[in-house]
């Protein structure tokens, strides 16, 4: 397995060098581990948690230096966490292109003030149907591998958060994710989150397994000892949900190994 899902202090929220983060993977005993730092973004568009446009050439930098000083050891690799955000389409294309990625991840962010002054009418299931649709545009742009935390709106409408309430339209939405052949992300920092459980929730996940949705584990690690974190849980629920593999993407190509396979990895580095 890699670790999928990682950041660097450029983002203004996370400590630690790739290469902190990848002696972390190698302890794990993960095979690699691709950085995915929040994207830059125009207009000021969430300045306060993400690399500044002119820090960009300093992230491939940083990633290619942790690269070579790991080469032989564990291998490291570049991705990038975008921002979908209607409106900012045109600036996401460039960005996929200004670099040779091996991951690119889609994230839809209701915490940020753009799309709360942008969605927020006063009701929070509204809300929650907003980003559930927000999430299938995502997919639909055509330019991710994956999509992350894929029901993070919970936490912030966590006093009412009733699944069963949106539940239509989480299906509805995976309906036509599932259509793009996309992947998305398990993602076990949701246990650390106001909501205490990983993202998504284990019904959705169910019915992302029913529709043939690849799943990529990743820990959303802002610190180095969190990579890894909880993988081995996450295979388990992976498993309840009726999945059998798990999938990581190296040059944009999706790999797929066997939940059996990736639980013996693990396990052999804590023997």
């Amino acid at each position: 397995m890699y670790e999928t899902h990682c950041h660097t202090p450029l983002c203004k929220h996370a400590t630690g060098d790739p290469e902190e983060y990848a002696d972390a993977a190698l302890q794990a005993g993960l095979k690699g581990v691709i950085v995915t730092c929040h994207n830059p973004m125009p207009d000021g568009y969430g300045s306060q948690v993400r690399m500044r446009i002119d820090q960009f050439d300093t992230y491939l930098e940083m990633v290619d230096r942790a690269r070579k000083a790991c080469a032989g050891r564990i291998d490291v690799r570049l991705g990038l966490e975008c921002d979908f955000f209607p409106g900012y389409e045109d600036w996401l294309e460039g960005q996929a292109e200004a670099a040779e990625y091996d991951y690119l991840l889609g994230s839809v962010h209701p915490q940020q003030d753009e799309f709360y002054d942008r969605y927020w009418t006063g009701d929070a299931i509204d809300f929650q149907r907003c980003y559930f649709e927000l999430l299938a545009d995502t997919a639909e742009f055509g330019l991710f591998d994956c999509i992350s935390h894929p029901d993070l709106i919970k936490n912030q409408t966590a006093d009412q958060w009733q699944p069963s309430q949106v539940m239509a339209d989480i299906c509805r939405t995976l309906d036509r994710i599932a259509a793009c052949g996309i992947a998305m992300e398990l993602n076990t920092s949701g246990l650390n989150k106001i909501v205490p459980e990983m993202n998504p929730f284990p019904a959705m996940l169910t019915e992302m397994q029913a529709r043939g949705i690849p799943v990529v584990v990743g820990a959303d690690a802002h610190k180095p000892e969190r990579v890894g974190e909880n993988f081995e849980d996450a295979l388990q629920l992976l498993d309840q949900c009726g999945y059998t593999h798990v999938s990581y993407f190296l040059d944009r190509q999706r790999h797929d190994i066997s939940l059996a396979s990736a639980r013996e990895s693990l396990r052999r580095v804590r023997v």
